[in-house]
Parts: structure tokens; sequence; C-alpha cells
């Protein structure tokens, strides 16, 4: 048995926006008043031209830039924080869709990746395969709850040390280290990843785009959540609310529960 250390949440990717892209439609219809925001993240000026594209708000009205503006929008909000803020307001929350972060999550256990990849909506994984992973030094997190009682954990350990004992006697009675083949090698390990514990830690890289990211947060870092799902779920709370605050400007941290939640959930 290999004890690991908490799981860990590393975000590796983040929607970027291709400017010149953005100014040449902008030119094509028209020129409009308005330009991205350098003091915030590519991905939330994106949900602003995303927004200010379905009701054609990038400025007041001016007839002379009819693709541009709108006769029913005499005065348009202006900076990123107050225009998002009216889009969680309004709660069209469509337009977050467009913006995606990817997080590696590491000493994750599949009691965790079991929960997390319920969540389908918007959301992308990609896991580590036990299929070709041989279990020969079982890695585990051992829950805080377990450290309460000693007891209790000793049990636990003594289970993951028989079950791990087991890949290896497994491994041995079939003679798996004296075999070339490699599909044979595959087929057996696969077996014996049945007899090893839910609780094994793994990693797991997840992307989400924004809307679905502020779901998962809500439910699960809920005080009614498992554990270990809550505790990843505050570190990737606490990244979005650093890379997107606009975004997330609305989400607060509840300092008795420990649960992120949000002013407008329904977004």
């Amino acid at each position: 048995m290999r004890e690991v250390d908490l799981p860990r949440v590393y975000l590796v990717a983040k929607t970027m926006l291709v400017s010149e892209g953005l100014s040449a439609y902008l030119k094509d219809i028209g020129n409009p008043d308005w330009q991205s925001d350098s003091s915030v993240s590519d991905g939330e000026n994106l949900i602003e031209a995303a927004g200010r594209m379905c009701y054609r708000s990038w400025q007041p009205w001016d007839p002379e830039k009819p693709e541009a503006s709108n006769p029913n929008v005499s005065q348009v909000r202006r900076g990123n924080d107050r225009y998002l803020a009216n889009v969680l307001k309004s709660g069209h929350g469509s337009v977050l869709e467009h913006v995606n972060a990817t997080f590696i999550c590491r000493n994750v256990s599949r009691v965790f990746t079991h929960e997390l990849v319920r969540h389908r909506a918007g959301m992308a994984y990609s896991q580590e395969s036990l299929r070709y992973v041989r279990l020969d030094n079982l890695p585990v997190w051992i829950p805080d709850s377990a450290g309460t009682n000693p007891k209790a954990e000793k049990k636990i350990r003594e289970v993951i040390d028989f079950l791990e004992n087991t890949q290896k006697e497994l491994a041995d009675i079939f003679g798996i280290d004296d075999m070339d083949d490699f599909t044979t090698k595959k087929t057996l390990t696969s077996m014996f990843r049945r007899l090893a514990p839910i609780g094994i830690a793994t990693t797991i890289m997840v992307t989400g785009n924004l809307r679905a990211w502020r779901h998962i947060i809500s439910m699960r870092t809920s005080l009614h959540a498992e554990e270990e799902i809550r505790l990843v779920g505050n570190q990737i709370a606490k990244i979005c609310k650093k890379e997107f605050p606009n975004v997330f400007q609305d989400m607060f941290r509840d300092d008795e529960t420990g649960a992120w939640e949000f002013d407008h959930s329904k977004v």
C-alpha cells in the first residue's frame, strides 16, 4: 500500500479568444463602439461578445450601423463586470457555455470519479486506464473521517494490504511477469482489477463549460456531498473564482459549512 497526499486539482487549459477573428467580425458589421476588456480573461470577453451579438447591443442604436446596434436599445452597459452581472441576474446562462476550463484531478479515488462522471452535459473526461496499469502497489488516500477512529483506520489498511497482496498472488499464479504477449497481459490485468478497492487513487482530466462548472460546484461542495468530492470541488471553485472573477462574481463560500453558493443559482 502506498498512501498518497490529499487530492489535488490543476488548471491545465482554458478557452482563449482569437482576437483577430473577433476584430474582423466587428469590422464587417460596421465597427461598433465596443472593445474587449483587457483587464479580464479571454473567456469573459467571449461571453460578453456572445451576449451582445444575441441582442445586437454592441452600442446604442445608430442608424448608420444597423448590424451593430438595435433600435430598441438606447443605452448599453459598459464594463465586463457590469455586463456579466446582468447576464447572471437575468439567467441568460447559455452564453457561459462557450467557455471551457480543463482540470487534472490527481490522487482522486474511483469513488470520486464515479460521482463526477455522472455530470454529462457540457463535460468531457479522460481517465487513467486500469486495463494497462498493474496494481502491485495500491495508491490510496485515507479520508479524514477514517482518521477519527484508530481501530477503523487500522481495519481499512488491513483490507487494502490484503487486496494488494491478492493482486500479486494472482500475477504469480498466472506467471504474468514471464509473458511476452501484451494482449494476454492486458486481459489478465483487466481481470485482476476487479479485486481492487474502489478507493484506489487515480487521475482524471475533466473539461467543462463554465455553466456546467457553476452547477457542479454548487452540487458537490454542499454539506451533504461526499467528503472527497467536496475537497476537489472546493479547489475547483477557488480556481474558477480567481480565473473568471466576473462569471463567478455571485459565488461565495459559507464559512460555517464550507459550501460554495450562488446568488443566481438558476443560470
